[in-house]
C-alpha cells in the first residue's frame, strides 16, 4: 500500500493545487489533504468543526422544507452533513475552484459519492463572494431565490482570508447583502478557525437579531491535548 499519493494536481490564477492521499502513521488511517501553492488549506484528519457548521446552522432553521446554501465545497464534509438532515429540501454547494468540483465529480474523496449522488445537490462553479453581494443572490439559475440558510466555510477566518476580494463580505453592508438573500427567519453560520471574535460578533449583531459563537472542540493527537474551531450562528 503506498503511503502518499497525489490524486490530483492543477496550475490555477491562485497557485498550483494538489488534492492527496498519506498514511497517518500514528492512527494508520487514510487522510486526505489539499494544498494551494505550500499553503495547507484543508485536511480530513480534523473535520469536527466543519460537520457541527452544518448541524448547528440547521438546527437555528425553521420549516420542514429547507433550501440551503454551503459556500466552499472543500472535502465536502459540510455539505455531506447538510444533507444528512432529513428537513433538507435541496443544497446548492458553491466552489470559486472547478478543480475542487472536479474531484467530487470523479469521486475522488471519501464523501463524493453520497454527495455528488443525491438528487438535493448542485454542485455551483462560482464566486461565493461575488454572488452575495449582487442583487440576483447565490442562484444563478433562479435570480432572486432565498434561502433558509447559508453554510459558510471559505475563508481561515474573517480577518485570516483566502484573498483580498473576500475582505467587504466581513462589513455591515456586506452581511447585509447577504441577509437579503435569506428568508425573513433565516439562518447564517461560518466557520472560524480563531476564538470567538468580539469585533466580529458585534458586527453580525448589526445585521442579525440574535448571535451565537460556539465553540467546537476535538482532540488533537498532534498536539496531545484538544483544539477547537468557531462556529458562528446568525438568525
Amino acid at each position: 500500500m503506498r503511503r502518499f499519493e497525489e490524486l490530483a494536481w492543477s496550475e490555477t490564477p491562485r497557485g498550483e493545487i494538489s488534492l492527496r492521499r498519506r498514511i497517518e502513521p500514528t492512527l494508520k488511517v487514510d487522510v486526505y489533504e489539499v494544498k494551494l501553492g505550500d499553503e495547507f488549506l484543508m485536511s480530513s484528519l480534523f473535520t469536527v468543526a466543519e460537520v457541527e457548521l452544518a448541524r448547528l446552522g440547521l438546527a437555528q432553521a425553521k420549516g420542514d422544507q429547507l433550501d440551503v446554501v454551503v459556500g466552499g465545497l472543500g472535502l465536502g464534509c459540510t455539505a455531506r452533513a447538510a444533507l444528512e438532515v432529513p428537513r433538507v429540501r435541496s443544497l446548492v454547494v458553491v466552489d470559486a475552484m472547478a478543480e475542487v468540483i472536479d474531484w467530487h465529480e470523479r469521486e475522488l474523496l471519501p464523501e463524493s459519492r453520497q454527495l455528488v449522488r443525491d438528487p438535493r445537490t448542485r454542485l455551483l462553479h462560482d464566486d461565493f463572494f461575488a454572488l452575495a453581494a449582487s442583487e440576483e443572490g447565490l442562484d444563478p439559475q433562479a435570480p432572486g431565490r432565498t434561502f433558509d440558510a447559508v453554510l459558510l466555510d471559505i475563508d481561515h477566518t474573517p480577518h485570516h482570508l483566502l484573498h483580498p476580494d473576500h475582505a467587504p463580505f466581513y462589513t455591515v453592508d456586506g452581511l447585509r447583502r447577504l441577509r437579503s438573500h435569506l428568508r425573513s427567519d433565516g439562518v447564517f453560520a461560518l466557520w472560524s478557525d480563531d476564538p470567538p471574535d468580539e469585533q466580529f460578533g458585534a458586527l453580525l449583531e448589526q445585521v442579525f437579531d440574535r448571535v451565537d459563537a460556539h465553540v467546537v472542540g476535538f482532540d488533537n493527537f498532534l498536539t496531545g491535548g484538544e483544539s477547537s474551531n468557531t462556529v458562528y450562528v446568525a438568525r
